[in-house]
């Protein structure tokens, strides 16, 4: 998304650009209708790059900035879940330690050093215990919320972009108005240019 926004800018910026070195061009000077088109041309470009911006700004408000909340939650669940390693690990090692004692045989220091094996382990196993049911039920639970978090960002882009391409459709409408003072069809601009490209290179023999 990211980059598709930085590519509207540099396509809105380059036909700004574009509208800008023809009315800069020296032709504006000795042709009246030729500039006017150029003006209209600069003026429409203009009012798309500022419409454009404008969408820019809505998309990174609307889907970059939340996704960017909701993938900054991923480094802390791994950390959660390392966590929970960690003290299964412990767990493991300390119940280990329990089993080993109560297979030997009943003497008195083996009961006092297996009593204090599981008093060890108790609380490691809560902690463990602990951190592996917050996993269980808040694992399942981001899962599942991920298509109700992006789905009003989805909307948000999808009503961007019909705004955009609304007022496009009207500025390019309008520009047309003002240039296509002949009316004349895609086609016969191209036959009529055909022709003027074979007049000049008859000329030019």
């Amino acid at each position: 998304m990211k980059k598709s926004t930085e590519a509207d800018i540099a396509m809105s910026k380059a036909a700004v650009k574009i509208s800008g070195d023809l009315f800069s061009n020296p032709l504006c000077e000795q042709d009246q209708a030729f500039r006017e088109s150029m003006t209209a041309l600069d003026t429409a470009m203009k009012r798309m790059d500022s419409f454009n911006q404008e969408k820019v700004n809505q998309i990174s408000k609307t889907v970059i900035d939340p996704l960017k909340k909701y993938s900054s939650v991923f480094p802390s669940l791994n950390m959660a879940v390392k966590r929970r390693e960690q003290a299964l690990q412990d767990y493991k090692r300390l119940q280990s330690k329990v089993e080993k004692y109560e297979e030997k045989e009943k003497t008195g220091p083996t009961m006092v050093k297996l009593h204090q094996a599981r008093e060890e382990l108790r609380p490691v196993r809560e902690d463990f215990e602990a951190k592996n049911k917050q996993l269980l039920d808040e694992m399942p639970n981001f899962y599942h919320s991920r298509i109700d978090y992006f789905q009003p960002s989805f909307e948000a882009l999808i009503r961007a972009q019909v705004a955009y391409f609304s007022e496009m459709h009207n500025i390019f409408s309008e520009l047309t108005d003002q240039i296509d003072q002949a009316g004349l069809t895609d086609e016969q601009r191209e036959r009529e240019n055909e022709a003027k490209r074979a007049l000049s290179i008859v000329a030019d023999d």
